[in-house]
């Protein structure tokens, strides 16, 4: 099994969300965060006064998935999610030793 976290663009939650179901993900959890990379942060004008926001809204997408789609669960990530300019995101893959559906008690890939 494979652990799944993306971090994207918000306005391209709608169709990251429908690209993963279209390729047969059952479900993710997504949390709004804030953070920076290469991007350093952003100038806003508010009010006439400009001020720096060293942290840019972003949402974190987690997905669990077995080890055969993870492949392609991020290649469909880098799709849906590119729009081409700074801050698009990263995804990242990591081994998930464990799984358990707390309702049923199934483990491993069963609880995916």
């Amino acid at each position: 099994m494979k652990f799944v976290m993306a971090i994207i663009k918000p306005f391209k939650l709608d169709e990251v969300r429908d690209a993963l179901s279209g390729i047969g993900v059952q479900g993710l959890t997504v949390t709004e965060v804030k953070g920076y990379g290469r991007q350093k942060g952003q100038s806003e004008i508010y009010r006439g006064a400009e001020y720096a926001v060293h942290f840019v809204p972003k949402l974190k997408l987690e997905i669990a998935v077995g080890a055969e789609q993870a492949e392609q669960v991020v290649e469909t990530l880098k799709n849906a999610a590119n729009t081409g300019q700074i801050g698009d995101g990263k995804v990242f893959v990591l081994d998930l030793e464990q799984a358990v559906r707390i309702r049923t008690g199934e483990a491993g890939a069963e609880a995916l």
